[in-house]
């Protein structure tokens, strides 16, 4: 007789029911699976300045939040871009909310130009004066944290190898949110249109109040 609780085997997934490999082999699927596995992701929309104060804007798909006190957030980028080199120099940057009414402009910001082109302009947006970094904020976007950064980080293997990938944690040190979405003082994240990144070469979703479900911790 099995024992109360026991896994009868014949429930287990057979390997053949699993892709299974290793990344440094290649994944052997038309498109790699990993961003789409880990996501939807919140975007990293980054405001920054260069040394001579020329503005920057870009979006990372790999950006997230990571300490509650202090408030801190980072986002990765692969290749050493203006962005990265603009933190370095001057030590800050604004993260901007990516709303479904901007995210037409936002993909407008991914554009690889040089340096001396302001994606403000670019994506026909409003820069807005943060109050404790020089950095601008997205003046349409209806959150903005104004961080300093803590440290930038190039990447490695487990082996110990550099890679061309570079993170930046920044601590939040002011945070600008559009009353409108403050419900009895609590932000409305479904009424906000938050834009996530998926997977695939163009997958993204929008968070609404469909998505919202209420599950408290134990106490």
């Amino acid at each position: 007789m099995k024992a109360a609780g026991a896994i009868d085997a014949t429930t287990l997934a057979r390997p053949s029911d699993f892709h299974s490999y290793e990344p440094r082999n290649g994944h052997g699927l038309p498109h790699d699976p990993f961003n789409a596995i880990v996501g939807p992701r919140p975007i990293g929309w980054i405001s920054t300045c260069d040394a001579t104060g020329r503005c920057n804007l870009a979006p990372y798909s790999f950006f997230n939040a990571f300490n509650y006190t202090p408030p801190i957030v980072g986002f990765s980028s692969i290749g050493y871009k203006d962005t990265v080199r603009n933190v370095e120099a001057t030590g800050e940057f604004v993260w901007n909310l990516t709303t479904r009414p901007l995210v037409e402009r936002m993909n407008s910001t991914c554009a690889a130009v040089p340096p001396e082109i302001d994606e403000f302009e670019l994506a026909g947006l409003t820069k807005a004066a943060s109050t404790l970094v020089e950095a601008p904020r997205v003046a349409e976007s209806p959150v903005a944290f104004e961080c300093r950064a803590i440290q930038v980080q190039r990447l490695r293997t487990a082996a110990g190898d550099d890679v061309d990938s570079w993170l930046t944690l920044g601590e939040v040190v002011a945070v600008h949110i559009d009353r409108a979405l403050l419900k009895d003082g609590v932000y409305d994240t479904a009424g906000a249109g938050h834009v996530l990144r998926g997977g695939g070469p163009a997958d993204y979703f929008a968070i609404g109040p469909e998505q919202l479900f209420k599950l408290h911790r134990p106490r």
